[in-house]
């Protein structure tokens, strides 16, 4: 039961990640471009502020993630 939880959460931190990886922006401007993350322009106002917020959420949903499979390896 706690393992099927387990591989539950571990899908949604996977996509939420992929997703928050994604977000960030690289020499072409990934997927960020289209939402204004890496740009002055933007509903945001900003980029470095929403940039700094990014790098703090991708961090930690991958230690969760990464604590997550170490669960389940142990299970």
């Amino acid at each position: 039961m706690l393992e099927n939880i387990l591989s539950v959460i571990q899908v949604l931190l996977s996509i939420a990640v992929i997703f928050l990886v994604l977000m960030h922006s690289g020499k072409d401007a990934g997927l960020s471009g289209a939402f204004g993350v890496g740009t002055g322009s933007g509903p945001f106002g900003g980029g470095s502020l929403v940039e700094r917020n990014l790098n703090r959420w991708t961090v930690f949903f991958a230690v969760l993630w990464t604590i997550n499979t170490i669960v389940l390896i142990r299970l």
